[in-house]
C-alpha cells in the first residue's frame, strides 16, 4: 500500500471540525505523561457513564469470563477497564505526535532477540498479539526498534485515515500496511522474511472459524493463524504489552516462538492459542478490550449471550 499523502481536499470546510479537534488533542498531549494518565482516567469515568451499550457488553464479557469474582469485584474491574480505555485515547495521540525520543523513554522491551534471530534466518514472523487498550502505543514503541508490518482497514473518514496512517508509519519507515482481507499480500510479506502484527482474539464470524473454549465458553476462533504460519513458512512469536502501574511506561515482551506450530490440527492450534490468550488476559484483565462482543457468534441452536439492545 502506498504511503499516505496529504490532499488539498482535506482543507474543505467539512473537515474543519476534525482539524480543530485534532489540534486541541495535539495541544493536550504535550502535557506531562502523569497528567495524561490522570486525564485518561477521567475520560474513562465519563465513558463509563455515557457509553451504555459498550458498558453492557464489557460487563457481560466480565461476567462470562470471571464467574468466580463477586459482583463488586467485577464492577471494580469494569471501572478500571474504562479508565484504561480513556488513557488509551491519549496514548494513541502520544504515539502519533510525541517526538520519537520522548516516546522511547517509556519503553521497557524484553525478548527483542527473538525477532532479530528470525530476521537473520530470513524467516517471516507472525507477531501474535491481542487487542489490549495499549495496542496502539505498544506497536509504536516496538516499531521504533524493529520493523513491523501491520494489517490495515481503511477508516471511513479520509482525513482521519491520513492522520492515523501517517502517525503509525512514522515509527516504521520501512513498514508495509496490508489490507486486512489481502491474504496474498500477507503471505508475500511473510515469505520475504518480515514480521507482521496479527491478533487472533476477536470474533470474525462463523466463516473460517471453529468453536473452541475461551474462559470456558465456546468461542468462534479464526483458523488463520495456522494457515498463515503454514503457507507463509513463518514463526509464530507471541507479543504482549502492559501499562506499568508505577507510571514509568510500558513493559513490552517478545516471547519465544511457539514450538511445534502448526500442530496436528487446526482445532488443537486454536485451543492452544485461546489458552495462551486466557493466560495473558488474566495477567492484566483491566487493560483488555472487553467492549468487543467476543462471544457474538454462537454454535448452531445456541441463544445469544448478549442482551438484544447491546
Amino acid at each position: 500500500m502506498d504511503r499516505p499523502r496529504f490532499r488539498a481536499a482535506f482543507l474543505h470546510p467539512r473537515f474543519w471540525p476534525l482539524w480543530l479537534g485534532l489540534a486541541l488533542l495535539w495541544l493536550v498531549v504535550q502535557l506531562p505523561y502523569a497528567w495524561l494518565l490522570g486525564l485518561g482516567r477521567g475520560l474513562g469515568a465519563l465513558m463509563l457513564m455515557g457509553a451504555r451499550s459498550r458498558r453492557q457488553i464489557a460487563a457481560r464479557n466480565l461476567e462470562l469470563c470471571f464467574p468466580e469474582l463477586s459482583a463488586a469485584e467485577r464492577a471494580r474491574l469494569l471501572r478500571d477497564n474504562f479508565a484504561s480505555n480513556g488513557i488509551a485515547f491519549f496514548e494513541m495521540a502520544m504515539s502519533w505526535w510525541w517526538p520519537r525520543a520522548r516516546l522511547a523513554r517509556l519503553a521497557h522491551i524484553e525478548g527483542l532477540e527473538h525477532l532479530q534471530a528470525a530476521q537473520r534466518d530470513g524467516q517471516g514472523v507472525i507477531l501474535m498479539s491481542l487487542h489490549f487498550t495499549t495496542l496502539e502505543i505498544g506497536a509504536a514503541l516496538l516499531g521504533q526498534r524493529h520493523t513491523i508490518d501491520g494489517m490495515y482497514r481503511e477508516h471511513d473518514n479520509p482525513l482521519f485515515d491520513y492522520i492515523q496512517r501517517r502517525g503509525r508509519e512514522r515509527h516504521n519507515l520501512d513498514a508495509t500496511a496490508i489490507e486486512r482481507e489481502d491474504v496474498r499480500a500477507m503471505l508475500k510479506v511473510l515469505r520475504a522474511g518480515r514480521a507482521i502484527w496479527y491478533a487472533p482474539d476477536q470474533d470474525y464470524g462463523r466463516k473460517q472459524s471453529i468453536f473452541v473454549p475461551l474462559f470456558g465458553v465456546p468461542a468462534a476462533t479464526v483458523t488463520a493463524t495456522t494457515k498463515f504460519a503454514r503457507l507463509g513458512k513463518a514463526r509464530v512469536v507471541p507479543f504482549t504489552q502492559q501499562r506499568l502501574a508505577d507510571g514509568s511506561g510500558y513493559r513490552l515482551v517478545v516471547h519465544p516462538p511457539l514450538e511445534d506450530f502448526p500442530g496436528d490440527s487446526e482445532e488443537a492450534d486454536c485451543l492452544r492459542i485461546n489458552q495462551w490468550i486466557e493466560q495473558v488476559v488474566r495477567d492484566c484483565p483491566e487493560q483488555y478490550l472487553w467492549a468487543h462482543r467476543r462471544f457474538k457468534t454462537r454454535p448452531e441452536g445456541e441463544a445469544s449471550l448478549y442482551r438484544r439492545e447491546a
